[in-house]
């Protein structure tokens, strides 16, 4: 190999500075990931390196502990190794050195500082004595995001088991709080919030899937941070398995914040010239939760393979006839459907095998000849005359035990041991790892794509991978069944370009950023009331702009909860993601009707900034107000929303800050009236209208051609973003769980 070059990478983009010390062949550390530090000669990036180095203190190592982003063991570092594994016990703690850095793609071959902005640096090196080789990767996008990764090759003769290969971001003493999410199926992403201590703050996913409870985004911030204020340090696992994110802080002070994939015992075993290369970990840096969240964001929305903001109008009809596939009620829905401007018509679980309930069918991917005897022909054509596309549910990874391919191949169910993994929801996990099984599910699903031309797949995922081996060893396979997964996903875009599919996994369980390099939304959950929704949607935004959550109008009654809303609450809410219908609109009365194409037009009219625009969290202190907006990124229009979550403990709320606004330009904020006015709706008098407001707003909601903002020109007030950011506007009270919409429009 080469002689290591000394060198010091400074990376900026978008307020960002990471600043890598690659000195004498070491691994890359990071001696600073945080705020923009302007251009930095050599000598800078040489002090401030030489100034990171910790004096010696009592009872640890006679030489400074150096934290890679590799953490290494041998070091004196005793907190979490950055890799884990051995040959039978030996070549458990390597000493890699550097050959080559290469920083996009050019090798590094003179000494000093390389300074560029946005950029991808790879460091080469390896341990000849462990026999082992590494690749880092380290990229910071022109968003401002980090993501970095490893890949380990075996260079010796014999076979290396690998127990655990994560990355870590190391964080300043000044973030000494901590914040993720839990959650469970129907409340997923639920915020938690304590103090960074000493010790391991660790988040294991072993559910074979990324799971309603995931950590999602690991952050540690300055005490006190919100939405908008606050240094903050970010983390996300990439991965759609088994996964970690951690955060550690030692007793001589030295924080990180990291994460990778978990390998179940024996999972991975590298043959001599073998490789494991690890999934990527994102890192973002902001002063709020909204910087660092608008991170992910614009790093999604520089994809080539985005969605577009003209994201279809969906209908989905679960709940509206569960697994009851006669075809008379399914073409009514379709019509009404089409009469108020849906666009896409998804057709959920029930169609295929012997599935009349949930117990029978998963793996027999044929259209059931009992309850479909011309196919899906018929309402596939009707869909299409109607002018709508046509989606249709799958679960590939699931197996029922009664049904033919179960019989067939009773070797294809992943388990362990003489045993049957425990049953849950009546299914078991069909092993995609297994060439053949990979192969059926693959041609039966692209067969009945190409015969019924489906636009999109809502792709499901309902259980938990427990004693998830591979017969008849039954050694472990989930690594194996989420690179398969990955791989259908990719061969099925690949033969049918143009489709699009959503990640669903008993709703909002599958909700990472390995899945979306080939999804193209998630379900946010399985519970789409709109009470809990407001919450679910808003910190699900934490990592995923609204474009890509499935966002749904319920049904009257909620499915999941029981409770009853009101339309006003049910699309008001469901209008900030990738608007769809959950709900039987046979049962809907002509007013509702109405008042729904109403919403879908508004929808319609505006998505170009629902989901294209910035997202601005409203930090305030009463729980019984979850408020929010949408911010173009030219800042001429934004569309906040008001919702009332609870009762207060005070009559009103009084001044409501719009951030996000350009405190130089002027704009005019009027309320948004679609279908019928809140509930409990009292006007302050900057919209306005007159003390007998009843009348006035009956007019304007009277059900006539779509009137998303009244036409009265007199109507709201013009100030100066500064204003409005700083002092707001006064509340307009509505009954609990209705919501409030206003449009701001700059009027310069």
């Amino acid at each position: 190999m080469p002689h290591a070059v000394d060198s010091m990478i400074l990376l900026r983009a978008a307020g960002v500075a990471l600043l890598l010390d690659c000195t004498a062949g070491q691994l890359p550390a990071v001696v600073h990931w945080g705020a923009d530090l302007g251009e930095l000669s050599a000598s800078d990036a040489a002090t401030m390196i030489a100034a990171g180095v910790h004096p010696i203190v009592p009872n640890i190592v006679d030489e400074p502990v150096r934290v890679a982003m590799l953490p290494e063991h041998r070091t004196g570092w005793v907190g979490r190794p950055g890799l884990s594994g051995s040959r039978g016990g030996r070549d458990w703690s390597p000493r890699f050195t550097g050959a080559e850095v290469f920083v996009d793609g050019d090798a590094v071959t003179e000494a000093g500082l390389t300074s560029l902005g946005a950029g991808v640096v790879v460091w080469q090196g390896a341990d000849a004595v462990a026999g082992l080789g590494l690749t880092l990767t380290v990229e910071l996008t022109p968003d401002g995001l980090v993501r970095t990764r490893a890949r380990l090759v075996n260079d010796g003769s014999d076979d290396y088991q690998l127990g655990d290969l994560v990355m870590a971001l190391p964080v300043p003493p000044v973030a000494r709080e901590l914040f993720d999410f839990g959650g469970r199926w129907g409340r997923e992403r639920s915020p938690q919030r304590g103090p960074f201590t000493v010790g391991v703050h660790l988040r294991e996913g072993r559910k074979g899937r990324t799971g309603p409870d995931a950590a999602t985004v690991l952050h540690a911030g300055v005490p006190g941070f919100d939405f908008g204020s606050g240094e903050l340090w970010g983390v996300h696992t990439g991965w759609s398995g088994n996964h970690t994110h951690y955060a550690e802080r030692l007793s001589t002070g030295e924080q990180v914040l990291g994460g990778g994939e978990l390998l179940l015992p024996g999972e991975v075993a590298l043959a001599p010239g073998a490789s494991y290369e690890s999934p990527w970990l994102y890192g973002s840096y902001g002063n709020g939760l909204d910087e660092v969240a608008r991170r992910f964001h614009r790093y999604l929305r520089a994809r080539p393979q985005h969605p577009a903001t003209d994201r279809p109008v969906t209908i989905n009809v679960w709940e509206a006839v569960y697994f009851d596939h006669t075809l008379e009620p399914l073409l009514e829905l379709a019509e009404k459907a089409a009469a108020v401007g849906v666009e896409r018509y998804v057709l959920d679980d029930g169609w295929f095998g012997a599935r009349r309930n949930d117990k029978a069918g998963l793996g027999d991917w044929t259209v059931s000849a009992d309850m479909w005897p011309h196919g899906l022909h018929p309402l596939v054509n009707r869909v299409r005359e109607l002018g709508m596309q046509f989606g249709l549910w799958f679960e590939p990874e699931m197996i029922n035990l009664d049904s033919d391919v179960a019989r067939a191949h009773p070797e294809w169910i992943m388990s362990t041991g003489d045993r049957l993994p425990v049953p849950s929801r009546t299914q078991q996990v069909i092993n995609l790892g297994i060439a053949e099984c990979y192969a059926y599910i693959r041609d039966a699903m692209s067969a009945l794509i190409a015969e019924y031309g489906i636009d999109y797949i809502k792709w499901d995922h309902n259980r938990d991978l427990i004693d998830a081996g591979t017969q008849p060893s039954g050694r472990p396979g989930v690594h194996a069944q989420t690179l398969a997964t990955y791989r259908l996903m990719d061969d099925l875009k690949a033969a049918h370009p143009g489709l699009e599919i959503e990640s669903c996994s008993s709703g909002g369980s599958r909700v990472d950023l390995g899945i979306l390099e080939r999804t193209d939304r998630v379900w946010v959950s399985d519970c789409i009331d709109p009470h809990d929704r407001q919450q679910m949607m808003r910190w699900t935004q934490q990592l995923l702009p609204p474009e890509l959550l499935g966002s749904h109008i319920a049904s009257g009654i909620s499915h999941t909860t029981g409770r009853s809303h009101e339309l006003n609450f049910r699309a008001a809410t469901a209008i900030f993601g990738h608007l769809g219908i959950e709900w039987d609109i046979r049962q809907a009365s002509e007013a509702d009707m109405a008042e729904l194409a109403e919403w879908v037009a508004f929808y319609k009219a505006n998505r170009s900034l629902l989901l294209a625009g910035d997202l601005y969290r409203v930090d305030f202190p009463d729980a019984s107000l979850n408020a929010f907006g949408v911010v173009a990124p030219d800042k001429s229009r934004a569309l906040y929303s008001f919702a009332s979550v609870d009762r207060s403990e005070v009559a009103l709320l009084g001044r409501l800050r719009l951030p996000g606004l350009d405190a130089s330009r002027r704009y005019r904020v009027v309320p948004v009236l679609v279908g019928r006015a809140p509930s409990g709706l009292r006007p302050p008098a900057w919209w306005g209208v007159e003390r007998d407001w009843s009348n006035e707003l009956e007019d304007l909601t009277a059900h006539k051609p779509p009137r998303f903002v009244p036409s009265r020109p007199d109507l709201g007030v013009v100030l100066p973003g500064s204003a409005l950011a700083s002092n707001g506007l006064t509340d307009a009270p509505v009954d609990p769980d209705h919501v409030i919409l206003y449009e701001v429009t700059a009027v310069d």
